[in-house]
């Protein structure tokens, strides 16, 4: 079998929350000898399309990917979607509600921190913030930063932007499962034990999760993940194999964002990955080269 331990289908570009353009991307990837990847940016697919039409052949195998903030009454989830159309009205139909809501909460987010703490920035900046494609946490966290509010992006959302909660309006999990599915692609929960804020599901509550999801279409689970122990891993795999599930490997890479290197899956760290894995390389058309 080719070695597959160099893939990463879990990344995000400026077109969300990381810190990277589309076009820088791919040599990024590449310098990092990876095979095998995905852009996955929160609720939007236009750094997929970018990539699409710069990538060169000599270039890592690339397939589409996407990362939808979902909720429900049980809690939040993050659907990953691959190898879908992204010009398919079924996906772009989640992207457009995911963004509309997306641009509410960061103006809500906004004025929770002028009216609670009197944190306010200059109309330039707020006016950058919400020309972005998908602006969230870590960019408002970013200002608190630069304006002298917090000394860290971290703090910013941990001890002011994280005390606004949103109840109402969200992308519900089987909204985005069915986008996904009905533009031809494959939908994966990302870093499954993860629920809100600093939550960890496991066991019975996990597999009720995964089970539910299942209901709605799920395919896969991300179980090669960077902030995964072998524990955590193990106990996900079980469920994959019970219930015949893909598995995938991302890294969460989010460049200057966050402390995750391109790559730094897990995968590494395995004798030989699971056969949901190969499973799931073989629907997506790898075997090593070109897709």
């Amino acid at each position: 079998m080719i070695d597959v331990r160099n893939v990463d289908l879990h990344m995000h570009t400026t077109v969300s929350d990381g810190t990277d353009q589309p076009e820088e991307i791919i040599g990024k990837v590449k310098n990092a000898g990876i095979s095998l990847f995905a852009v996955t940016d929160h609720d939007d697919v236009k750094g997929c399309t970018r990539i699409l039409e710069i990538r060169r052949p000599e270039d890592p195998a690339f397939i589409t990917g996407v990362e939808f903030s979902c909720k429900d009454e049980e809690g939040q989830y993050h659907i990953l979607g691959y190898h879908y159309d992204p010009e398919s009205e079924a996906i772009r139909d989640v992207v457009k509600n995911g963004h509309r809501l997306r641009m509410k909460k960061v103006t809500s987010r906004l004025d929770f921190l002028k009216d609670e703490f009197g944190f306010t920035f200059p109309q330039e900046e707020i006016d950058h913030l919400l020309s972005l494609d998908n602006p969230g946490k870590p960019h408002i966290g970013n200002l608190m930063v630069k304006y002298g509010y917090t000394k860290t992006k971290e703090e910013a959302i941990k001890e002011y932007i994280n005390r606004i909660h949103f109840r109402s309006e969200y992308v519900r999990p089987e909204d985005a499962i069915r986008g996904i599915l009905g533009a031809g692609g494959i939908p994966v929960l990302a870093h499954p034990t993860y629920g809100s804020g600093d939550q960890l599901i496991l066991g019975e509550e996990m597999e009720h999760r995964v089970l539910k999801l299942i209901g709605y279409g799920l395919q896969g689970l991300e179980i090669y993940y960077s902030g995964f122990t072998a524990r955590i891993r193990k106990g996900l795999f079980k469920l994959a194999d019970q219930y015949q599930l893909y598995v995938t490997a991302g890294s969460d890479y989010h460049g200057g964002n966050k402390l995750i290197e391109l790559g730094e899956t897990g995968l590494k760290d395995e004798t030989e990955p699971v056969e949901g894995f190969y499973r799931f390389l073989k629907e997506v058309g790898y075997t090593g080269g070109e897709l």
